[in-house]
């Protein structure tokens, strides 16, 4: 069984239900599921070959398929190097300066000169982090930003087939839908989702993929950056090695940032485990009240 040893964030102060699962993670817990081994090579003394080449389908695509989690290299700078040379073993980020995890409550935390915001965004992210970051929609149980899960502690799981692929994030119990059938993005007159629609395909051995038809109220990250329904992501997924896939994020949305702006998240595989059940509402997360706000 999986045991989870991810530490909490005591420095910043995210929305209360964010907080809270930050801290569950931290406390010994046990999967449903027993340990079972995955799939893959392996190395002498029996564990997954995470340098391994990465594993290809059946025609011939990379293989994005298992648990992943956010990783990081040496010196807590993993997010940085454009080059896909990470160093192995991976390491989970342990300080709120470390990337993902300040780019969790700040997308913008390790771009130079910070997030290109237009004026009204710059309000809105300030009314936001004011307010304690109480309107979080993760504290309501309601949606994360597709950032937010892209860099969040807890576990997802992918599922690629020839025409779509499934992510399932252990977060919240959120699922996302990309895809790669070679249906064109939607017309602008769709209904808007939090997730947005997603189609993706493939340029050589990396995966592009597009989403657009967001709601007009998305967080990018803990601390409230806004995206609107205006606004357009473009992912390109990379699976380095075994154990390493890296997807660069480009955020474009003219209400709310003067130019577009690229993140990039590393994430790391989770051999010999599965995804645990997450259901916010038995959190009660519903009911909490954030640090510093009046009870």
């Amino acid at each position: 069984m999986r045991l989870v040893t991810q530490r909490p964030i005591k420095t910043l102060r995210p929305p209360a239900a964010t907080l809270a699962a930050l801290a569950l993670a931290a406390i010994p817990a046990f999967a449903q599921w027993p340990s079972y081994p995955t799939p893959g090579p392996r190395t002498k003394d029996g564990k997954i070959d995470l340098a391994a080449p990465p594993p290809r389908t059946a025609d011939d695509k990379p293989d994005f398929s298992g648990l992943w989690e956010p990783a990081r290299g040496a010196g807590g700078r993993g997010g940085e190097s454009m080059n896909g040379t990470l160093p192995l073993p991976f390491a989970i980020p342990t300080s709120p300066d470390d990337p993902p995890v300040g780019q969790f409550f700040n997308i913008g935390a390790g771009l130079k000169g910070g997030l290109p915001m237009t004026p009204w965004a710059a309000q809105v992210r300030a009314e936001r982090k004011g307010n304690d970051n109480k309107d979080n929609p993760d504290a309501a149980c309601l949606p994360l930003g597709l950032t937010q899960l892209h860099m969040h502690p807890q576990p997802r799981k992918i599922i690629q087939t020839p025409r779509e692929i499934v992510i399932l994030y252990e977060a919240n119990g959120n699922t996302r839908e990309i895809l790669t059938d070679g249906r064109p993005l939607p017309s602008s007159d769709v209904t808007p989702w939090w997730y947005g629609y997603s189609v993706a395909h493939w340029d050589g051995d990396t995966l592009v993929v597009e989403t657009t038809g967001f709601r007009d109220d998305v967080w990018l990250d803990v601390e409230g950056s806004p995206l609107t329904s205006s606004g357009k992501m473009t992912e390109r997924w990379r699976r380095v090695k075994y154990g390493l896939m890296q997807i660069d994020i480009t955020i474009e949305d003219p209400k709310a940032y003067t130019k577009p702006f690229t993140v990039r998240v590393n994430h790391q595989l989770m051999p010999d485990t599965a995804l645990m059940e997450f259901v916010c509402e038995e959190r009660d997360a519903r009911h909490y009240v954030s640090r510093g706000a009046k009870k």
